[in-house]
């Protein structure tokens, strides 16, 4: 790893990667991720990418994704995704992405909870780990582009409100060392792994929210979590929870209780449908509720959630001929570093986009299978606009900033990290009193 680069992007998911892919190819790029490159929660993304169905669908579109996120998405945001998903998912398919397709050869599209229509392009039950896969092998054959594993941000370098790179850690030989850049972009995932049960992996904890905590940077709605309503329930819980993606309802799987009885509409958004599986549990006095499949048939549940059944059949349920137990568990963050829509924060030359910022899209709860477009849109943005407006860091500020870095804040890096998981729970903690609008208990 050099000294310096003219980009520096944290995280290898679908954010890192289209940001990479859309920066001019005589940049110097290098992408760094806190494990390797396959331990993104892009990998986990099972339902798909929402893609706007015609000029018809767009007054629908916009009304779901601000009814899921309680009117308080950003409208300009909202506007800005919808209006440009076709053109996303065509650059997807441009490089190989393999949706699902109609027998006419269009573009196959599905339905999830709080969508009034199908607009869902999917493939199979693993849409992330086809885009990300696709992305990933592009990535790779950029020559400017360099993708650094096993590296994990500790900290900015920043001096008055300007940011010249980051401050990194190799996690084999756990040498700590600075890295100069032009800009810096946060494309480093969510906060699950701050909660003792979620679907996300369990090394995301939140550190681009923590550096930009301790460096000023502005951070919106930190308390606006989405708890998924079904993952696959066992008695240990230990590690990642597994996601039963919301497509399985909207092909027909039902949510029902200890009676087996049908409790509540299961196209509803994620927040409802989880705030009346907490109150059914209650009721019944379980630990959780059944998911029926058996509606859907055979040949496309074998077909469309190929991972979901070969999953349950490893936990010992036949999804074919009985139900199989779920619980909510946190999957989602809505908050995070605030952004515009080119991705900009409000530090100069620091970008954050995907998970770990908020540009207002989704509001107080993430309508389902925006999470995708979202992701690739606004990296996209964010690199463009690097390059229409790129100027090198100043050199006599960037040199001070880097006279200013004292090592031995770094001496105990596992100390430092677990103080940024704290760090972020407790302004968690701390926004309680802003209520959110996710309905977990």
């Amino acid at each position: 790893m050099k000294n310096f680069y003219d980009v520096l992007i944290v995280g290898t998911g679908v954010a890192g990667l289209n940001c990479a892919l859309h920066l001019p190819q005589d940049k110097q790029v290098a992408v760094l991720c806190k494990g390797t490159p396959d331990r993104s929660d892009s990998y986990l993304a099972q339902g798909g990418i929402c893609r706007l169905q015609g000029r018809e669908d767009y007054d629908g579109y916009f009304a779901d994704t601000m009814r899921a996120g309680h009117s308080e998405n950003n409208p300009a945001a909202v506007e800005c995704m919808i209006n440009s998903s076709e053109e996303i998912v065509d650059e997807l398919v441009s490089i190989g992405v393999d949706f699902a397709r109609n027998p006419d050869g269009t573009l196959a599209v599905t339905r999830e909870g709080g969508h009034s229509r199908n607009r869902i392009c999917f493939h199979e039950d693993c849409t992330g780990k086809e885009i990300t896969e696709k992305l990933l092998a592009r990535v790779k054959k950029l020559k400017n582009v360099t993708i650094i594993p096993e590296t994990t941000m500790l900290d900015l370098i920043e001096r008055g409100n300007e940011c010249y790179g980051l401050v990194v850690m190799d996690n084999q030989t756990r040498r700590v060392f600075s890295v100069f850049a032009d800009y810096t972009v946060l494309a480093c995932g969510g906060i699950g792994g701050i909660f003792t049960h979620s679907t996300n992996f369990r090394l995301l904890t939140g550190d681009g929210l923590a550096v930009c905590l301790k460096h000023g940077v502005a951070i919106d709605h930190i308390n606006y979590i989405q708890i998924h309503p079904t993952t696959l329930y066992t008695k240990s819980r230990a590690g990642r929870s597994f996601l039963i993606s919301e497509s399985v309802r909207g092909e027909g799987a039902v949510l029902l209780d200890k009676n087996y009885e049908r409790f509540t509409d299961e196209l509803q958004p994620r927040d409802v449908v989880t705030a009346a599986i907490y109150e059914q549990m209650k009721k019944d006095g379980t630990d959780f509720v059944w998911l029926d499949m058996r509606p859907i048939p055979r040949e496309e549940l074998k077909a469309h959630f190929p991972s979901i059944v070969e999953k349950c059949a490893k936990e010992g349920y036949d999804v074919f001929t009985e139900c199989i137990p779920v619980v909510p568990a946190q999957h989602y963050f809505m908050g995070g570093i605030r952004s515009d829509l080119d991705g900009k924060t409000t530090m100069d030359r620091l970008y954050a986009v995907g998970e770990t910022c908020c540009n207002g899209v989704h509001g107080a709860n993430r309508l389902a299978s925006n999470s995708l477009l979202e992701s690739l849109l606004f990296a996209k943005r964010a690199a463009l606009d690097i390059s229409s407006k790129y100027t090198c860091a100043p050199e006599d500020a960037a040199k001070a900033a880097a006279e200013e870095i004292d090592f031995k804040e770094y001496s105990d890096p596992e100390k430092l990290l677990e103080n940024y998981r704290n760090m972020v729970k407790d302004a968690i903690k701390e926004a309680e009193n802003d209520k959110p609008h996710f309905g977990c208990a």
